[in-house]
Formats: C-alpha cells, structure tokens, sequence
C-alpha cells in the first residue's frame, strides 16, 4: 500500500532538464565598465592593479639592460621610465582606444629583437660600459620608432578591423585561452586556502594587498636568516636585498624623450620589430576580448579592435622615444584580476595608471614597490593567467562541442598552440637560435618571434580551419557560433555599443567606428 503522499509522488512528472544560458554579457559582475566603486575602494583597487603592474615593468629591464652594459643606475632609470609610459599608456588606451578596463605593459614578444640588437656586433666592440648601453639603447629606440609606425597604420587605417572580421567564436577560443596559458613558464603554482570569511568579499576583492605583504614579510625572514645563500636559483628571484634598485634609484626622476641620446635606424632590426609589434597586437587583441568579458560588456566590435591597435602603436612609439627596450602590449595579468574581484570599472584602471606615473617620478618610494621579490609575482601570474584562459574558454557557450568539425578545429588549435612554441623555445634554449637558422638574423628572429607565441600559433591554425574546412550540412555557421557573433561584427550592429566603447567627448562624431 502507498504511503502517505505516494500517489502524487509517482504522477509527478520529472524535471525537465535545460543547458545554462548563452550569455554575451558576463553575469555577476559587481561594477561594471561604466559603473565605479567608491572612492576609497576604487584607489585600492587601482593600488592594487599597480602593484600587479610591475612584476613585468621591473622584469624585462632587469634580464636586458645588464646585458646591454647598464648599471644598477641605469636599470633603474629604464624601470622608471617604462613605468611611466606604462602610465600614459593606460591612460591614452582607455580614455581614446578601446575604452576597456585594461592595463597597458611591456611587451615580452620585443624580447628577441631586443636580445638580438644587444648581441649585434657593432656594439659588442663597444668596451666601456655606459657607451655600449647608451648605443644599444639607441639602436633599440629606432626599431621601436619604426615598428609604432606599423602598429598605427593597420590599427587606425582599419586593416586590423578587416582581420578580426574573420574571427568566429571557435577562433576566438584559442586566442584568447592561450593569450593566458601562453604565459605559463612565467608562473609557478601557489595555493593559499582562505580562513577569513565575510559576508562582503574582501578577501577575493583585495586578495593581491592581503597576500604581497605576508609573503613579502617571509621572504625578508628568510633572507635576514641566510636561507637562500646556497641556492643560485633561489638567489636571483626569492631574497630582498639583491635587486639593488632602491639604492640606485634617484629620489626624483623625471623621464624625458631621448634621454639616452639620438635613436639609430637598421632595416633588418626594424623588420623583426615590425613582426613582434603584430605578435603584440594579436595577443592584446585576446586580452581585449578577456577585458571586455570580464568588464561585463559585449564582446569587442572589430573596429573597436582596430582603433585600440592604433592606440598601442602610439604606446609604442611612446616606448621608443622615451627609450625603454621594449614595446607596448595590453597586461594579460591585469585582466585576471578584473575576474577575481569582479570588478571591471575603467575608473579603477585609471587610478592605477596615476600610481604608475606618480611613483615612476618618486623614484625611491617606486624602487621600494619594485623590489618585490619575483617568486610574488610568479604565484600571482598562475591565478590571473587562469583566468584569462578560462574567459576564451567560455566562448564555447556559442559554438556547437557536438560536431566533428568543431572537434576537429579546437584540438588542432590547441595542440599546435602548446607543441610548436615549446619546440621553438626548446630549441632557442638549447642553441642559441631558434630551428630557422640563416645568415639573415633579422629574418630568424622574425620566424622566431611568430612561431614562439602561444597565442599567434592557436589563432592562426583555428582561423585557417574554420574559413578552409567544408561545412557541410552547416552553411550558416551555427557550429562556429557565427549566426550569434554577426552582430558585433559591426559597431552599430548591437545598441549596447555605444554604452561601451563610444569615445569620450563627442569624438565618435569625428572619429565614426564602423
């Protein structure tokens, strides 16, 4: 016999079950673009974006200006300066590029031209020190010059709107999880369970000023302690007293454009340039799109895109005639942390971009911020660069995970993304040079730097297949997520548009987005 409620129970019919929404704006966003915090929670949150900022300010002078002569003086200036143009950058970019919450930074793709003109014979006959940085340095500047020239042309001209057109959903994936997971050999694994609960979240919302300054105090106590004097490794990113910086550091510092002198013009050094500046532009361009899922806008319209490359050359231009070794590129990290304190405000990464400029002037007091130990930065980066990965990850909400073809493309991309940079720089590790090996270095560095970048390799073997594979039964696209990706195609295709990325000031009358 039934019991008591047993009848209902057996007719009642079983949950229907439904997927998750498709979502083109980002859910649970707290402060959206458009949408700042308070005052006193927006400045630490831009400190906090500083802080962030500098573990690439502070790294790529520290592995090239010894290289090119420079003393802990010099460093400290190419610190100082890349620091401020970082600053202007952010600023230029987010009141007059894409409008996005993003943090502007140096660029590791100009690392192997760079490394290259430091090698170059004509300055390794240089014997004096200060000489052959302050030559090197200028030689660096002139490439940088020439390359900003590129970025400017296809950005502002619309060549790059008329690229990422051809990008679909299933493109985007692999550009954006590996503008990311790209950056992985940066980063190392770290994992700090949280005891502190709130009912607001201010563990998960400050998380990067509650942690910098624990794991700062430990590695001052190891270092009083001696514990890293046997450990070469150790020695070079853990301890606290040997980056020399605070010491070097002038306690007022004011860059100026050609500090270090009149830049110098070589066409094959220029051409590698031009190649890392479109490195540069393809993996801004995936933090863009992670920026603008994580800001809680729609996704960026091509030209939008387009508009934010001509800014970056300005970056880099800027970069060049301020001297500072390397080029501009948008702060994959940064992007990360827009995920985990879920706030996406432009306010916020203004403010941080005062930090910037303000402490590259206060030289001591910004040496003091820059001497964090790199082992912090290297934990952190495993976080954010998760992040990022996982917002071109979610891109497969549009895309059909049922179809081969699908399939097909996304292992490919993803496969070839990992295997063909790590042989690359496998090889460039083991001998010097990368597997092209001709007389021309311009040209091996130029395949080198294509052919290294995570993201560049994805987006190019997933754009290939989606626009050369048949389609089959699929002629609209509905596998790729092309139907739904068609209206952000143009800028006036989404009414939310203008919300976004409409320029400041009335300039969208002169300066139409198309």
């Amino acid at each position: 016999m039934a019991g008591p409620g047993g009848e209902g129970a057996a007719n009642k019919k079983p949950e229907e079950l439904h997927p998750h929404p498709v979502l083109d704006q980002l859910a649970g966003v707290q402060y959206c673009i458009n949408s700042p915090p308070p005052w006193t929670e927006a400045i630490l949150l831009g400190f906090q974006h500083y802080l962030l900022s500098l573990g690439t300010v502070v790294l790529i002078p520290s592995m090239t200006v010894p290289q090119m002569g420079g003393s802990d003086l010099e460093r400290a200036k190419v610190i100082q300066t890349l620091l401020f143009v970082s600053g202007l950058n952010t600023l230029t970019q987010t009141f007059f590029g894409t409008r996005l919450p993003s943090v502007m930074s140096g660029s590791y793709a100009f690392l192997i031209p760079t490394t290259s003109i430091i090698r170059a014979k004509r300055y390794e006959m240089l014997q004096e020190p200060h000489k052959r940085f302050a030559h090197t340095m200028r030689g660096i500047q002139g490439a940088l010059i020439i390359s900003s020239c590129f970025q400017m042309i296809i950005g502002f001209l619309g060549f790059w709107r008329n690229v990422v057109r051809f990008l679909s959903p299933l493109s985007i994936v692999p550009l954006v999880s590996f503008t990311g997971l790209g950056l992985y050999y940066l980063g190392f694994p770290l994992y700090l369970p949280l005891y502190i609960k709130s009912k607001r979240p201010i563990c998960d919302r400050f998380a990067v000023l509650f942690s910098i300054p624990v794991v700062w105090l430990y590695a001052e106590i190891l270092t009083w302690c001696g514990v890293y004097n046997k450990s070469p490794d150790a020695l070079s990113s853990c301890p606290t007293d040997h980056t020399g910086l605070v010491g070097a550091a002038p306690w007022i510092y004011f860059p100026y454009p050609f500090q270090w002198g009149t830049p110098t013009f070589d066409a094959g050094e220029a051409f590698a340039m031009i190649v890392a500046s479109f490195v540069a532009s393809t993996e801004s361009t995936g933090t863009f799109y992670a920026a603008s899922r994580y800001g809680s806008a729609t996704p960026v319209p091509p030209s939008v895109a387009s508009r934010g490359v001509g800014w970056l050359g300005i970056g880099s231009l800027l970069n060049g005639i301020f001297g500072s070794v390397t080029g501009a590129t948008a702060s994959v990290e940064n992007a990360g942390v827009l995920a985990l304190t879920r706030v996406g405000s432009r306010r916020v990464i203004q403010i941080s971009a005062v930090f910037m400029i303000f402490f590259s002037l206060l030289g001591k007091f910004g040496a003091i911020f820059a001497s964090m130990p790199f082992s912090i930065a290297a934990a952190l980066y495993c976080i954010f660069f998760g992040y990022v990965s996982s917002a071109g990850l979610g891109h497969l909400q549009f895309c059909n995970l049922n179809s081969f073809r699908t399939k097909f493309i996304l292992g490919c991309s993803f496969s070839l993304g990992l295997s063909i940079p790590q042989y690359f720089r496998e090889h460039q590790s083991n001998h010097g040079y990368g597997p092209v090996h001709t007389h021309s270095i311009w040209f091996n560095d130029a395949i080198s730097v294509i052919f290294m970048s995570h993201p560049t390799v994805a987006v190019l073997v997933g754009l290939l297949l989606d626009r050369t594979l048949p389609r089959g039964e699929d002629e609209q696209g509905k596998d790729s997520g092309t139907h739904w990706w068609d209206k952000f195609v143009l800028y006036n295709g989404d009414v939310r548009s203008d919300e976004f990325y409409r320029l400041p000031c009335e300039l969208n009358a002169f300066f139409p987005p198309l």
